[in-house]
C-alpha cells in the first residue's frame, strides 16, 4: 500500500482515480486551500499524482493569465516541494495539447512541440520546467520517479463535455449536421487511464519521461454518432450539409456565442490521431486493455 498525494481529486478524472486508488492505497487529497501546505502537513508520503489544473475552455472567455497561474506555477510549486520531500514518484497530468493543438499525421512524444493555445502553452511551460530540472537531478541517486502523462480526450461514465452534448443531440433525434466532416480521433476512456497510472505507481523500473496515452484505436465523429443511435436505438440522422456553411455559422458563433463555435467545430470534426507506443512498450503491452468501442459503449450507457 502506498501513501498518495492528490490534487485535483474533485474533477472527473480524480474521482474516477481515487474510486479506484483506494481499494488498494492511502490517499490525501487535499482542496486548492491546503495545497501549498499540504507537504509540511504530511511529509511521510510515497508519490504525488498531480492532476489540478485549469481546463481547455471552449467559450475562450479566460484570460491567459489563468491558465498560467494554475497551469503552470501551481505546477512548479508543487514540483519543487515533492524535489525536496522523501516521495519517490511524481505523476503530472499534462495534455497532448501541449504538443500540438492540431496535427498532421499520428502525434509522438518526439513530436516538436507547438501549441496554439494559451491551455497548450500553459501546459508545455509547465512541462518544460519539470524537464529542465531533471537533467539537474540523478534520479537514480535520490530514488526518484518522474512522469509526465499526456491524454489524449477522456472520457467515462458521467463525463460531462462535447461527448455528453453529442449524446443529447443523438438523443433527441437532432440530425447531425457535419456528416461531411472526414476525421480519425484518438481517445482515451477513463480505464485505459486509471489502467496506465495504477502501472506508474507500482513501476519501479519504469523510466522516466513523457508518455501519450490513449486507447488503441482512433474513431471518427460520424462512427460515433452511428454507435450512440444503436446503444439508443435509433435510426441516426447524419446530415451532409456544406463545410464551408457550416463554418460560416461557427465564425458567427464566436461572435455572438452560439453552441457552435470554431473551437467547438474544431473538437467535433478535426483529425487528431495519437500514439500510444512508447508507454505500451515500457509497459511490454501489446495491446491496451479495453478497446475504444468497449469504453464508449460504457459511456454512452452512462448517458442514459
Amino acid at each position: 500500500m502506498k501513501k498518495i498525494i492528490i490534487t485535483g481529486s474533485s474533477g472527473f478524472v480524480g474521482i474516477n482515480l481515487v474510486k479506484n486508488l483506494s481499494i488498494k492505497h492511502n490517499l490525501i487529497c487535499p482542496d486548492r486551500n491546503d495545497l501549498k501546505n499540504i507537504f509540511e502537513k504530511k511529509s511521510d508520503f510515497d508519490g504525488v499524482i498531480h492532476l489540478a489544473g485549469k481546463a481547455h475552455d471552449l467559450l475562450n472567455i479566460s484570460n491567459d493569465e489563468e491558465y498560467y497561474d494554475v497551469n503552470t506555477l501551481l505546477t512548479k510549486d508543487i514540483f519543487n516541494k515533492f524535489i525536496k520531500s522523501k516521495s519517490s514518484f511524481f505523476i503530472f497530468f499534462s495534455s497532448v495539447k501541449a504538443s500540438a493543438d492540431s496535427i498532421n499525421g499520428i502525434l509522438k512524444e518526439d513530436n516538436i512541440p507547438n501549441p496554439k493555445t494559451a491551455y497548450g502553452n500553459s501546459k508545455l511551460k509547465a512541462e518544460n520546467y519539470i524537464l529542465n530540472e531533471i537533467k539537474k537531478i540523478n534520479l537514480k541517486k535520490i530514488n526518484k520517479r518522474i512522469y509526465i502523462i499526456r491524454p489524449s480526450m477522456i472520457h467515462g461514465p458521467n463525463n460531462k463535455g462535447n461527448l455528453n452534448l453529442l449524446f443529447n443531440v443523438v438523443k433527441k433525434g437532432i440530425p447531425w449536421p457535419l456528416g461531411n466532416f472526414k476525421n480519425q480521433r484518438s481517445f482515451c476512456s477513463i480505464d485505459n487511464l486509471i489502467y496506465i497510472i495504477n502501472k506508474l505507481i507500482l513501476g519501479d523500473k519504469i523510466k522516466s519521461g513523457i508518455y501519450n496515452v490513449c486507447d488503441d484505436e482512433a474513431i471518427s465523429t460520424n462512427d460515433l454518432i452511428k454507435l450512440m443511435s444503436s446503444q439508443l436505438n435509433k435510426k441516426n440522422f447524419i446530415l451532409n450539409i456544406s463545410p464551408r456553411f457550416i463554418k460560416l455559422i461557427a465564425n458567427i458563433g464566436d461572435v455572438l456565442n452560439f453552441p457552435l463555435n470554431n473551437e467547438r467545430l474544431k473538437k467535433l470534426t478535426e483529425s487528431y490521431v495519437v500514439s500510444n507506443k512508447k508507454i505500451k512498450n515500457e509497459l511490454n503491452l501489446s495491446k491496451m486493455p479495453y478497446n475504444a468501442r468497449d469504453g464508449f459503449i460504457k459511456t454512452i450507457n452512462s448517458f442514459k
